[in-house]
């Protein structure tokens, strides 16, 4: 899998560089500060590593370690790259630096690995990955993310969630599973981005 990484991310560097460079002026324009943010994750084994985004927020004191619906701290030009994943493009550099793979449990705050069980810590016995199923079933968790405990919701209801199908995934991993998740995780994009176009 660490070659098929390698290519895909030289790859993907290569062609989507036009792409790339256009969005970090997008991003300089709709707001003052850095085209890319760089938030700090859990890798394999726990061990801390920078994950490079394209910045969606404003630059301010920092706050939640999570993004709520109608989050004030975003900008208008970072919720379309949110809505289209687009701000996830930078990460094609923690593909060629081995920090991640193509599928794999996404990384999480380590805030928030105090609220691991012994079981779920096992997430961390692996690389993490750009899109995993729970990626792909809580892609718009913004949403689910309302109210004033919102962020109780997070560590109490989704987050247990989230692990417990990223072991589900892990339990049952190969190859051919991998490629089941890149292609639901296209398809997912693409049907966004189509409901984006129509006003959706």
């Amino acid at each position: 899998m660490r070659l098929l990484d390698i290519s895909v991310a030289a790859s993907a560097l290569v062609l989507l560089s036009p792409l790339l460079a256009a969005i970090a002026v997008g991003v300089r324009l709709s707001s003052p500060g850095p085209a890319l943010y760089r938030a700090r994750r859990g890798g394999r084994g726990g061990k801390l590593f920078t994950l490079y985004k394209f910045r969606t927020m404003y630059v301010s004191p920092a706050g939640p370690a999570i993004t709520r619906q109608n989050d004030p701290r975003v900008t208008s030009f970072g919720r379309l790259l949110r809505r289209t994943k687009l701000d996830e493009l930078p990460q094609i550099f923690n593909l060629l630096k081995g920090d991640m793979s193509l599928v794999g449990p996404r990384p999480e705050d380590p805030s928030y690995f105090r609220f691991y069980s012994p079981d779920q810590r096992r997430v961390l016995d692996v690389t993490p990955g750009i899109t995993s199923p729970a990626t792909v079933r809580y892609r718009h968790e913004e949403a689910m993310l309302t109210g004033p405990e919102w962020e109780q919701v997070y560590r109490d209801t989704i987050l247990p969630e989230k692990l417990r199908m990223e072991l589900d995934y892990l339990s049952r991993r190969t190859l051919v599973e991998d490629l089941r998740v890149l292609a639901h995780t296209a398809l997912a994009i693409l049907t966004s981005s189509s409901r984006i176009r129509r006003g959706a």
